[in-house]
């Protein structure tokens, strides 16, 4: 068994990355894992799913609702740690993480991106900045996977898009159907009735770091309790 070694880091800032990245340089020598797991919620618009005949639901009502309710430095600010940090750390991580691939024959480092079944919805689920950030860390994982292919660099890149799982951002223990539900939002309810398990999002970040996985490059793996099947997306 290894040490765990904790480093505080700001994956929104290049020089907290950049500090993080030469320590790492300078301790180890390379890198075989990244989890990209940072995000938050941000700005919401609950008005979209208030079922009172009073709601905005006319044009106008809606426009000027939805324009008053949201600023652009608000979507800045959660597309920088939702979006933007995946991309600056993994290239920031990128030679190590190509180092850690020459390191043990057969094996090739990995990127897990922690993406959302929200990036998949149709429905704004009252926050369309959420929503889209999701959807563009989803081709992101696409696109990071295909060019590093394309150069020969042997680090995969995958994401893992969870549905409704407790965390620091659901604030709170969710247990049941109607708490699920409650959480997720959904216009059908989770088939699975529940929220996922700490042990099935972990399950899944080994697989696709193990060498079972070796093989997986650019895929987006959706552990949701089947919530996508039954409800409006673009799966």
């Amino acid at each position: 068994m290894g040490d765990m070694i904790a480093l505080k880091m700001d994956t929104t800032d290049k020089e907290q990355i950049q500090q993080a990245v030469e320590k790492l340089r300078k301790d180890e020598g390379k890198l075989h894992i990244l989890v990209n797991n940072a995000g938050q919620c941000g700005p919401m618009s609950p008005e979209l799913n208030n079922p009172s005949p009073s709601a905005a639901k006319k044009a106008d009502e809606l426009s000027r609702y939805l324009f008053a309710q949201e600023s652009f430095d608000q979507w800045s600010a959660l597309y920088s740690v939702n979006t933007f940090s995946i991309y600056f750390m993994t290239v920031a991580f990128l030679d190590l993480l190509d180092k850690g691939s020459q390191d043990r024959p057969g094996f090739t480092s990995s990127v897990i991106n922690i993406t959302s079944i929200s990036g998949f919805m149709k429905l704004a689920q009252r926050h369309f900045c959420y929503n889209s950030s999701k959807a563009a860390a989803s081709h992101l994982t696409k696109m990071l996977s295909t060019e590093f292919a394309l150069r020969g660099i042997q680090v995969r890149v995958n994401a893992i898009a969870p549905g409704v799982y407790e965390s620091e951002m659901t604030h709170g223990v969710i247990s049941g159907q109607e708490a699920t539900d409650a959480v997720g939002m959904p216009v059908v309810s989770v088939p699975a009735r529940r929220p996922g398990k700490a042990a099935e999002m972990a399950g899944t970040a080994v697989y696709l770091a193990s060498a079972a996985a070796a093989y997986m490059n650019g895929q987006e793996l959706v552990i949701d309790g089947g919530y996508l099947a039954v409800n409006p997306s673009r799966m």
